[in-house]
């Protein structure tokens, strides 16, 4: 397993992570169809992921209504110090109205159920799962650094929030004196790469870690889903599902995935290796999250790690996945400055 910093924090986390979506939820409508994984299938995931060397553990409160947590803080137990703990705040996790948002109360109280479900007094990286319309940002992160002081929290980060939005929060702890955003998490796959307009040069301006949640887009990039919507695998979490969450051109997709197929086939590995390979050749990314509901599928997507792609295999992967280039990318790329090879510099 290779290593990467996190941030600007001197941290090191594994580039492959373990997601936990999968653990929990065996009768909830929603994420009883993403792994529904019980006490003692989450021991052996996490014990895979440790012993393979991965430090760095994913999670959320909302995710099967929190058991998730409830699982992974058993399944480390003694282990606890051996990983970067995370775990994100913000949807509903009650039907009360303030069971939700970024409220200083609502922050404060899921920091404290997270704590008790995961059975640690402190979290290593704790995000915001998503942008709050309603609440301040200032009491958002009023209440964040508030439980960095406490010791409760190590860092903060946040995840689907834009460019603009980290920008703004990072000039306002700056300008209060308060913790900051380390890390964002984020889509980015090789079937949506809209990260690169903004939160990939944003995050290497600013120093701040992008980590990727569905490098896979649930299972469309192993290749066992074909055109005309027949798959290999029926009871995947992809073919189980009634809708797409992650909206892509389905036309484009499958294209990406015929040069996936013939990228893997290159090296004898799964297009999925390939894919998360991928992701980790390109800047700014500093870990990819892997979950999965099968033993076979987290040690394959674990050993994404030691796969190194070619300029070949890299040229053709992108080639085939280049998005458009949105405004004002296309004309500050048009207007760029040429730079001078230093040797002819007088």
């Amino acid at each position: 397993m290779k290593y990467r910093l996190l941030g600007r924090t001197g941290v090191w986390v594994s580039e492959i992570s373990l997601g936990t979506m999968t653990f929990g939820g065996k009768d909830h409508p929603v994420f009883g169809r993403l792994g529904a994984l019980g006490q003692e299938e989450a021991d052996r995931f996490v014990g895979a992921a440790l012993d393979a060397g991965i430090n760095f553990v994913d999670t959320a409160d909302m995710y099967a209504d929190g058991e998730s947590e409830e699982l992974l803080g058993r399944a480390l137990g003694k282990r606890r110090r051996d990983v970067v703990l995370g775990t994100k705040l913000m949807a509903p996790v009650g039907p009360g109205p303030n069971d939700q948002g970024l409220s200083r109360l609502h922050v404060m109280r899921a920091l404290e159920d997270s704590l008790r479900r995961l059975g640690t007094d402190y979290i290593d990286l704790y995000h915001l799962h998503n942008w709050d319309r309603l609440t301040p940002l200032e009491e958002t992160l009023g209440a964040l650094d508030d439980a960095v002081r406490q010791g409760k929290v190590r860092y903060i980060a946040c995840s689907n929030l834009a460019a603009w939005q980290v920008s703004k929060a990072l000039g306002l702890s700056a300008l209060h004196g308060q913790a900051h955003f380390v890390a964002n998490q984020i889509h980015y796959s090789l079937v949506s790469r809209d990260a690169e307009r903004d939160l990939i040069p944003m995050a290497e301006d600013a120093g701040v870690s992008l980590t990727v949640w569905k490098p896979l887009v649930d299972g469309f990039l192993t290749g066992k889903f074909q055109r005309g919507g027949v798959t290999t695998e029926p009871d995947s979490r992809r073919a189980r599902s009634d809708s797409d969450f992650v909206p892509f051109d389905e036309h484009q997709g499958f294209e990406v995935v015929d040069v996936l197929q013939s990228v893997a086939a290159r090296h004898e590995v799964s297009p999925a290796r390939v894919a998360i390979a991928w992701l980790l050749a390109r800047r700014a990314v500093t870990s990819v999250i892997v979950g999965a509901r099968k033993m076979d599928q987290l040690q394959d997507n674990i050993a994404a790690s030691d796969l190194v792609l070619s300029e070949q295999d890299i040229a053709e992967l992108d080639e085939v996945s280049s998005p458009s280039v949105a405004y004002p990318n296309w004309i500050q790329e048009a207007f760029a400055p040429v730079r001078i090879p230093a040797a002819n510099q007088t």
